[in-house]
């Protein structure tokens, strides 16, 4: 019996440091988006680009904006969600809203730019909406 209560508390106690072992993760905090715009990339970004999947020809842009992260602390793995619209309203990414990350945010307001990809048949200018952001106060480690 005595036996029986050890091992069912070694097993208790390896679950629990198991169920948190190197998953580490702080909440989600938010990041505010300001000033959103885009314009055309340099040329040394744009050379030879095609539409992701395809050989289709596309467009290089620049989203610009400011993050703006209201907490004390640094901001890691910054998502960017938004949805992008051509002149006729069609998608510009179907189904996918996450264009891209920022390493670090720091507290305070800081400036921004994701680098996406237009097929070169849909028609400016772009539509940007719903643009929204956040990341992890802490380390997220795996």
């Amino acid at each position: 019996m005595v036996f029986r209560s050890i091992v069912t508390g070694v097993l208790v106690a390896m679950l629990w440091l198991l169920s948190g072992w190197g998953l580490t993760a702080e909440a989600l905090t938010p990041i505010d988006l300001s000033d959103i715009a885009y314009k055309p990339c340099p040329p040394e970004y744009a050379e030879g680009m095609v539409a992701a999947g395809s050989i289709q020809q596309a467009n290089c842009f620049l989203i610009t904006g400011k993050a703006i992260n209201r907490s004390s602390k640094p901001v890691l793995d910054v998502d960017i969600f938004g949805r992008i619209y051509d002149a006729d309203d069609n998608p510009v990414m179907q189904n996918r809203t996450r264009l891209g990350g920022i390493p670090e945010v720091l507290p305070g307001e800081s400036e921004f730019e994701i680098r996406i990809s237009v097929a070169a048949n849909q028609p400016e200018p772009l539509q940007l909406k719903q643009f929204k952001a956040s990341g992890f106060a802490g380390m997220v480690r795996r």
